[in-house]
């Protein structure tokens, strides 16, 4: 007898051995902490003849653009940055590795075999759901074992998942259907429907409408708002009439991904053509490094015209050389540039002289006719790789910034301070000297922490990040004790007291100001200790008369009831102080007092006049 084990994608589980998220730690959502298994890293790179030191990883890792936040017996618990996409799963991992770590050149291109499954997309659909792409993938190496397969099949859900996050934009740009091409009978058609469609979504034995599973399905609910005003919805069905997937809602149940699978079908539906593309690729990527072979789809677009799909062909890049020594001070010789590309899963085509291009460039990054250019070669799925400025990067760490060398400049400029310096200076002098460390954050914040978690109101008109690459910096912050309290968060394992302060810019209103705030975790201290900051600050900075303290109205920020306090003089707000509601602390995992304030810059710089000025 066989078993035979359902997965259920974007509804797994708890069980996940592969791969893990990390929980964050102010309770808000944030770019996924991976944990990679040792036995996967070390078989997939066996299969290279390559032998896997964790402690190589370890050390090394953080140069490509990642994090080893720890290693056990089990495995490698590792924070991507977010432009990295690319290093999602623990196969696209291993590759990167092979070529940066051991010098196990990978190309840049992917291997693509012509296949005969089609697809026809209904012109409704331009309107709909405009981007549609496809593959094939046969011959998947699941596993020898029942665990190995449950193994491959949870990491494979747990990168589509990443996937939608990061490039799809939580499935509104892109989203991705991975199914058993056993069950299917091409080939298919994508076309518009009505909300009274009905088949079996996943998770279901029974058939549902199109606005059923919008209102009750928990995909469905999650995802609703991504059709909004919406009459007609996509559908993508096989020749029999079977429904397939509903982009970007759900797939049909029919079509789960069993640990019997060897061969898939992958779907990528969406509204940025760059995004479905990476997205595509990098999932057939990942089954092609456990011996996969992909197959293209031939697809009839909306318009009528014939698209092969995917493109595993390397996108080609020009790169100035005079773009090239002025960012990294030197000379580079293209054996040199060849090394470092190779490490980074790039190719150095041809170093020539450039034919084509505008007789002087009033740009470094453009190329004019008769200077020296670079031919580059890079993975079609590198997502972060926009401009020659990325090609740069790319080189600087093949190379090993620790490589690079020094350059001075020879040009001899007097500084001039900012207005404000001074007062930053004093400022940073009195809370140093009161025994809080200083410590920068980032500008990048999200509604959560600014606004509700802190249960402050939005300060004017809040300055949002359009195309934000993480749901965890949305918003440029308008205050500094939320980052600060995310501080706390990330060391609240460690030792007590903790004392830290930011002199920091928000924006708010769209206008660029500064803020100083100090938040302290300690035990034995409260609103007393705050108020004490609080006037050694302004009398260190010269105010000795004509100051007040008013009580805060309850719940007008983050302190405890009768324990918040603003600081006035001559009727001008400098800001406020106090205790720390444990109803706020407890959002940030934090169960220690802390007291904490936050000033405006402006204010304390008209209250108080600076004696030097």
């Amino acid at each position: 007898m066989v078993s035979v084990n359902l997965y259920q994608c974007g509804l797994l589980g708890d069980k996940r051995r592969g791969q893990t998220k990390k929980p964050p730690p102010t309770g808000g959502d944030s770019m996924p902490t991976v944990k990679y298994g040792h036995d996967s890293i070390r078989d997939l790179l066996s299969l290279h003849g390559i032998f896997y030191d964790p402690e190589l990883w370890e050390n090394q890792l953080s140069d490509i653009g990642c994090v080893v936040e720890g290693i056990d017996e089990e495995g490698v618990e590792i924070e991507v940055f977010p432009d990295r996409s690319d290093l999602l799963s623990v196969e696209t991992m291993t590759r990167a590795t092979r070529a940066f770590l051991y010098s196990n050149s990978t190309p840049p291109n992917l291997k693509v075999e012509t296949g005969t499954i089609t697809m026809e997309i209904e012109p409704s659909i331009s309107t709909i759901r405009p981007v549609i792409l496809g593959a094939v993938v046969r011959n998947v190496n699941t596993g020898s074992t029942e665990e190995e397969r449950d193994l491959f099949i949870q990491s494979l859900m747990d990168h589509q998942e990443k996937l939608h996050l990061t490039l799809g934009r939580k499935r509104r740009l892109a989203s991705i259907g991975v199914h058993d091409l056993s069950t299917l009978a091409p080939p298919f058609k994508v076309k518009a429907v009505d909300r009274n469609h009905r088949f079996v979504p996943l998770a279901m034995n029974s058939s549902m409408s199109v606005q059923q599973i919008l209102d009750s399905h928990p995909k469905g609910m999650e995802y609703a708002h991504l059709l909004d005003g919406m009459d007609l919805v996509p559908i993508i069905e096989d020749a029999v009439g079977r429904t397939l997937s509903f982009p970007p809602i759900i797939n049909g149940s029919h079509t789960t991904v069993k640990d019997t699978t060897t061969d898939f079908m992958i779907d990528v539906t969406g509204w940025d053509e760059r995004a479905c593309e990476a997205s595509l690729l990098l999932v057939c990527l990942s089954l092609a490094e456990r011996g996969g072979i992909i197959e293209s789809m031939n697809i009839t677009t909306a318009e009528g015209e014939n698209l092969v799909s995917p493109n595993g062909k390397p996108s080609k890049h020009i790169l100035p050389e005079r773009l090239l020594e002025r960012i990294l001070g030197g000379k580079i010789e293209s054996e040199v540039i060849h090394s470092a590309l190779e490490r980074m899963g790039g190719r150095l085509i041809e170093t020539r002289t450039a034919t084509e291009g505008p007789l002087n460039s009033n740009r470094w990054s453009d190329a004019s006719v008769g200077e020296k250019i670079h031919i580059i070669e890079m993975p079609r799925w590198r997502f972060d790789i926009l401009h020659p400025i990325d090609i740069v990067e790319e080189i600087a760490t093949g190379i090993g910034y620790e490589s690079l060398g020094e350059a001075h400049s020879s040009l001899a400029l007097e500084g001039v301070p900012l207005t404000r310096a001074n007062l930053i200076r004093r400022i940073n002098e009195s809370l140093s000297s009161q025994g809080i460390q200083q410590v920068q954050s980032l500008t990048l914040s999200n509604d959560s922490s600014q606004f509700k978690n802190m249960r402050w109101d939005e300060q004017g008109e809040v300055t949002r990040i359009s195309n934000p690459i993480t749901i965890e910096h949305t918003i440029l912050r308008q205050n500094v004790l939320p980052s600060l309290m995310e501080i706390l968060a990330e060391n609240r394992h460690h030792e007590l007291p903790q004392r830290i302060q930011e002199c920091g810019e928000v924006v708010r209103d769209h206008c660029n100001a500064w803020r100083v705030a100090w938040a302290c975790a300690e035990t034995n201290a409260g609103f007393t200790a705050a108020k004490g900051i609080a006037q050694a600050l302004i009398r260190d900075l010269g105010a000795r008369e004509d100051i007040a303290f008013e009580p805060l109205d309850d719940n007008t920020g983050p302190w405890i009831p009768g324990r918040g306090a603003k600081i006035l003089i001559r009727d001008i707000e400098l800001g406020t102080f106090g205790e720390i509601d444990p109803l706020v602390s407890e959002i940030y995992g934090l169960k220690v007092p802390i007291h904490a304030g936050e000033f405006d810059l402006l204010a304390l710089a008209e209250a108080i006049p600076d004696p030097l000025i």
